[in-house]
C-alpha cells in the first residue's frame, strides 16, 4: 500500500465546492470515480482545502492509498487523460503512510481577484469579482496592516463555522493593483469558513469609505461578525497553493 499525494488545479464555476454533496457534482466526487476507475480500487481522496462553491484553485492538495502498479509520478498524466478539461493534477508523488494534508503544519496562500472598471469584461467574469466604483486602495492597505498577525477572526468567519479555536496567524495581506485588476494576497496557517471571502468584503467597504483604516482594528476585537463586511462572491477567490514544512 502506498499513499500518493496529488496536486490539484480547478476551475470551480461549475462545482459544488471540493468536498462532496448531495445537490451537486464535486472536485472530490470527480476525482474519487476517475481514480476508481483508473485503479480498479475504491478509492476515497483525503483533500487538505475544502473550497467552496465556484471557488478556483492552482494548488489545492489531497492524498489517497492504493495499491496500484502505477509508478506515483505517472499517476498525475494517467488521471489526467480521464479528468474533464477543468480540472488538472500538476504534480503527483508517493508520501508516508501516515501523512495527512489537514493535519502538517503548512502555510496556505490565496489571492482575491478584482476587476475593478467602468464595463464588465465577459472573458474574466468567471474568475474576477466586477466592481465599477472606485477603490481606494492605500486606505485598503492601511487597513489590511491591522490584520496581520495572529488574532481572534471570530468577527470574520461564517456564523455555522464549527470550530472550537478561532485563533490564526496572518502572514502577509496585500493590495496589489496591475492595470484594471486589484489582487488582494492573503497568506497563513489557516482560514476559517469564509474567512478571506470576509476579509475582502470589509477591506472593499474600506475602499468605499463606508469603514475607516482604523475600524478593521475594532471589528477584529469585537470578535462579531456582524461587526465585519458582507461576504464576498466566491468567483473571485482563488487557493494558489500550500507548502508544508
Amino acid at each position: 500500500m502506498r499513499r500518493i499525494k496529488l496536486t490539484v488545479a480547478y476551475d470551480g464555476t461549475n462545482y459544488c465546492g471540493w468536498q462532496i454533496q448531495p445537490n451537486g457534482i464535486t472536485i472530490e466526487e470527480v476525482l474519487n470515480k476517475k481514480l476508481s476507475k483508473l485503479t480498479g480500487e475504491d478509492i476515497r481522496i483525503i483533500g487538505a482545502s475544502r473550497t467552496d462553491s465556484g471557488v478556483h484553485a492552482l494548488g489545492n492538495v489531497a492524498v489517497f492509498d492504493s495499491e496500484t502498479g502505477i509508478p506515483p509520478e505517472r499517476l498525475a498524466y494517467a488521471l489526467n487523460q480521464r479528468l474533464p478539461d477543468d480540472i488538472v493534477i500538476t504534480k503527483s508523488e508517493e508520501v508516508p503512510l501516515d501523512w495527512h494534508p489537514r493535519y502538517c503544519n503548512c502555510t496556505k496562500t490565496y489571492e482575491y481577484h478584482i476587476l475593478n472598471a467602468k464595463i464588465q469584461d465577459p472573458t474574466r467574469r468567471l474568475t474576477r469579482y466586477f466592481v465599477s466604483y472606485h477603490l481606494d486602495l492605500e486606505k485598503m492597505r492601511r487597513a489590511a496592516g491591522y490584520l496581520i498577525g495572529t488574532h481572534d477572526f471570530a468577527s470574520f468567519c461564517n456564523v455555522r463555522t464549527n470550530v472550537e479555536d478561532t485563533v490564526r496567524t496572518i502572514y502577509e495581506l496585500s493590495v496589489i493593483e496591475e492595470k484594471d485588476e486589484i489582487t488582494i494576497r492573503i497568506r497563513g496557517n489557516g482560514f476559517l469558513y469564509n474567512m478571506v471571502r470576509i476579509i475582502v468584503g470589509t477591506l472593499l467597504r474600506v475602499g468605499r469609505n463606508f469603514y475607516t483604516p482604523e475600524q478593521v482594528e475594532d471589528i477584529l476585537e469585537a470578535k462579531d461578525r456582524q461587526a465585519a463586511g458582507v461576504t464576498a462572491p466566491p468567483h473571485g477567490l482563488m487557493l494558489v497553493g500550500i507548502e508544508y514544512e
